[in-house]
């Protein structure tokens, strides 16, 4: 039996680990193979500790940033890691790139999507981003691109928690309960190591969101991740 698929798109290394590595673990876990693109390495605008190195170079730091991912990414269970290195503040989000992504889609073909929210003033990668990966999704279901290759589906596409969401005009509708894989999510977190300054605010958003999930659905949590879904849930009964 074929497994189910899921496709995340990061903007940068460690965006996948502080807002969909709950969501990773848990799917993983069941059986999922899970496809991380990271755009960029973060290299320029998110390795600060990094920087301040003696003897510290673009190409060092790169090399770091995708240790610290790919470390992460095992502790996850991602199935595929990709790093396709487009810049950093700004990234550059090419033509070129948009139906190598498209294509991504359709060989993955995921059942859903996860990537950054639509608005976030304090990053214009991760707006960038967002709109870049909904439009992949748009270019994968169109029969003229690479006819032949067959398109694919609509799979719902899940934005997920920026660094300060009232500043984003992100509304959360979709919390997931990650207690039972939290340990793996910390200890990819605690890969991150040019960024252990979040560590402890991650940790306190997973908090917070079990605190909310378990008030929205009566089941105790402790640990909770929160999406943003793009498009209306079909279902055949409510409740």
């Amino acid at each position: 039996m074929t497994n189910k698929t899921a496709l995340v798109v990061s903007a940068h290394s460690a965006d996948f680990v502080w807002r969909a590595g709950g969501a990773i673990a848990l799917h993983a876990a069941a059986g999922w193979d899970i496809t991380v693109v990271c755009l960029s390495y973060g290299e320029r605008g998110e390795s600060a500790k990094l920087w301040r190195k003696p003897d510290m170079t673009l190409e060092k730091v790169k090399a770091e940033r995708q240790r610290e991912a790919g470390n992460a990414a095992r502790h996850l269970g991602v199935a595929d890691i990709q790093f396709w290195d487009l810049g950093d503040y700004p990234i550059t989000l090419s033509t070129d790139s948009l139906f190598r992504l498209a294509d991504l889609y359709r060989a993955v073909k995921p059942s859903w999507v996860m990537t950054h929210s639509r608005l976030d003033p304090y990053n214009a990668d991760h707006v960038a981003v967002s709109a870049f990966t909904q439009e992949a999704r748009i270019v994968g279901q169109a029969h003229g691109h690479n006819p032949g290759v067959p398109v694919i589906g609509a799979p719902q596409v899940y934005l997920f928690e920026p660094h300060q969401p009232e500043q984003c005009a992100w509304k959360p509708n979709v919390i997931l309960n990650i207690t039972e894989v939290w340990e793996k999510k910390r200890a990819a977190i605690e890969c991150m190591e040019g960024q252990e300054h979040l560590w402890e605010y991650y940790t306190r958003v997973a908090m917070q969101r079990g605190v909310q999930g378990g008030r929205n659905s009566g089941t105790p949590m402790t640990y909770g991740e929160a999406y943003e879904g793009v498009f209306p849930s079909v279902v055949s009964t409510l409740g």
